[in-house]
């Protein structure tokens, strides 16, 4: 990660940190770097890429197609004529995201997979990211993505909880009952309850 579990003040010694931690996973798991959105912060996350080593690259906050064509390009700038595309999952983590998901999913042929931030998404409607008062957005991005035939991560309800794996076991079968085909983890214990809730 890249983006919002580092400080502005830390991004450089990410950004550096970067390419030695891929290369100790690279060829043990399929690697994806979340990148920063905005356009100053993206152009140096993608300088420091490995692409070589990745599976693909996540992009938050996407609000427009534009956001997806324009990492797009710098991916391929980048790695050359001769390279296939790197992978992209783009992010639905605001409203505006939300009213324009099919756009996004649509936006270029590298996009793989679309994910929905339901912290962000809750905190951009000033709202709790509980399951009753996320269901309808989470859905919105499960839909586009399941119609476009693209993988679908998130929750409808807070990734944090890391506490009460019962409960966490419970938003994750809700998640799969929604359409999501997985989420992300913010902590090694979530790991095996969404293995489990996600297996085929």
């Amino acid at each position: 990660d890249l983006e919002d579990s580092v400080p502005v003040e830390r991004k450089n010694a990410a950004r550096e940190l970067l390419a030695p931690g891929v290369k100790q996973l690279a060829g043990q798991i399929p690697v994806f770097v979340r990148v920063n959105s905005p356009l100053d912060l993206l152009r140096d996350d993608v300088a420091s890429l490995p692409l070589d080593l990745l599976e693909g690259v996540l992009l938050p906050k996407v609000e427009s197609a534009q956001q997806v064509k324009l990492l797009a390009s710098m991916l391929a700038a980048k790695q050359g004529n001769d390279a296939a595309p790197t992978p992209i999952a783009a992010l639905i983590e605001t409203p505006m995201g939300i009213l324009r998901c099919e756009e996004i999913a649509n936006a270029h042929p590298s996009v793989v997979a679309l994910g929905f931030g339901a912290e962000d998404y809750a905190a951009s409607m000033m709202i709790e990211p509980r399951p009753e008062s996320m269901r309808w957005p989470a859905q919105a991005v499960t839909n586009c993505a399941r119609a476009y035939q693209l993988a679908c991560w998130g929750l409808p309800g807070s990734v944090a909880e890391i506490e009460d794996m019962l409960a966490f076991g419970l938003l994750v079968k809700q998640a799969r009952d929604i359409g999501f085909t997985g989420t992300v983890c913010i902590h090694p214990r979530q790991v095996g309850v969404v293995n489990q809730g996600f297996d085929p």
